[in-house]
């Protein structure tokens, strides 16, 4: 969309760096979270996915690389694949890319179970963390 101006959130302690440029269909969520009140925190996000999704872009990509979230964050993630799915039903070329831990089987567990749950082309990634 050419009007929609892109969305940065810097992480904090218990938030998630989220990039979301409409221009690219770049989309990322990556770090923590377990904020205080999710709705809240999640709302500009969720708000800006809807705006996208009039006109999304030629290919969204959706990076998630969560190293934690909690219960109430858990719920709202669906929320968002849920609106990328719908996104793709609607005939947009979308993946969602998992990043999970290699040596976390439940992160990538949590991912193949969203995986499951929703009808979106998902590639699970595994990674290793490089300590200097």
């Amino acid at each position: 969309m050419k009007n929609l101006e892109n969305l940065q959130v810097h992480a904090n302690i218990d938030t998630p760096r989220i990039e979301l440029d409409a221009s690219t269909g770049y989309m990322s969520i990556e770090g923590k979270s377990f904020p205080p009140d999710v709705s809240t925190f999640y709302k500009t996000t969720l708000d800006w996915i809807s705006l996208y999704m009039v006109n999304p872009a030629e290919k969204t990509v959706v990076n998630l690389k969560l190293d934690y979230f909690n219960t109430a964050s858990s719920k709202i993630i669906l929320d968002i694949l849920y609106k990328f799915e719908e996104i793709y039903k609607n005939g947009a070329n979308v993946v969602v890319k998992w990043h999970y831990p290699e040596d976390d089987e439940d992160m990538e567990e949590t991912g193949v179970e969203y995986a499951e749950i929703v009808n979106v082309p998902f590639e699970q990634v595994g990674y290793t963390f490089i300590f200097d």
